[in-house]
């Protein structure tokens, strides 16, 4: 018969460890856990550190590379707008280029007019214009004191505009730097000289002291031409409808049918009669190309 070991209160010895190994087990594993639950919260805290470190890192990557496109686009802007100053202070102050066939043209008209002065005729033409820009100016007629009835029609016919529209146009400051022949032309019964001014000037227009188009401080460079007519055969002429159309009443602008009329068959106004084997000046209009 075998022998039970007992502690001092009688009880079994082997049953007690047992019950002392599965406590210390059970210790074990519930350390296991704990240890197991922090090393996960761990990891997951570092994760979400990460993640937040990475998400900082990407927002101030985009902040800089915006902050990096606006200054670009900022110095593109300043850029910009410096070129476009020096460009428009640069056209300004450089004349335009004239179309200069004086060359071409004037061997053919001094064949055809043999007393032709040209310096004479260039000296008219830019004087028309200078006249023809301060009339603008004024708001009349006078100072043309030069051209046909044509060309005073047309000066007046704009004056007209400007004054319906209430505006003001100034023209100051006008200096002529070049003029050339650009065109010579031959139809039946007339011959026409176009001449071509390259010329700056202060321009700007007004409507009630406001400021509509151009500037009072930047010199404005432009191109006119100006025609110089000479009528060698009167019905000649009027045969040419081509020619003809462009003959208006000054006074109320109704077509003239004949060059011999004397006065208006619509309103009775005198009618200027045109000068034959006589040069005049009939047109003067800005070169906007």
């Amino acid at each position: 018969m075998s022998q039970v070991n007992l502690d001092k209160n009688g009880i079994e010895l082997k049953s007690n460890k047992i019950y002392n190994n599965r406590q210390y087990a059970h210790h074990i594993f519930n350390h296991a856990i704990r240890s197991f639950s922090m090393f996960t919260s761990l990891i997951i805290i570092l994760v979400l550190m990460l993640a937040v470190i990475f998400g900082g890192y990407l927002l101030f990557e985009h902040i800089r590379h915006t902050i990096k496109r606006y200054t670009a686009n900022l110095v593109d802007i300043e850029h910009l707008d410096k070129l476009a100053k020096e460009l428009e202070q640069d056209g300004a102050t450089r004349p335009k280029s004239v179309s200069a066939m004086t060359s071409v043209y004037l061997p053919q008209i001094s064949k055809d007019f043999p007393g032709f002065n040209y310096n004479e005729m260039k000296g008219r033409a830019e004087t028309v214009l200078a006249s023809y820009l301060k009339g603008i100016t004024q708001m009349s007629t006078e100072p043309l004191t030069d051209g046909n009835s044509e060309l005073k029609y047309a000066l007046e016919t704009y004056i007209n505009s400007l004054k319906e529209q209430e505006i003001k146009e100034t023209f100051k400051a006008v200096k002529i730097h070049r003029t050339e022949i650009s065109n010579y032309s031959k139809t039946p019964g007339k011959c026409v000289i176009t001449f071509q001014s390259s010329l700056q000037c202060i321009h700007y227009k007004e409507r009630y002291d406001e400021l509509k188009e151009g500037s009072k401080d930047l010199t404005y460079q432009t191109k006119y031409d100006i025609d110089m007519i000479y009528i060698q055969d009167r019905d000649k002429l009027e045969e040419d409808m081509d020619s003809a159309r462009a003959y208006n009443c000054p006074n109320c602008g109704a077509p003239i049918r004949s060059l011999k009329y004397k006065s208006c068959e619509y309103c009775g106004c005198g009618i200027e009669e045109y000068n034959i084997k006589v040069w005049s000046f009939s047109s003067v209009r800005e070169r906007t190309k």
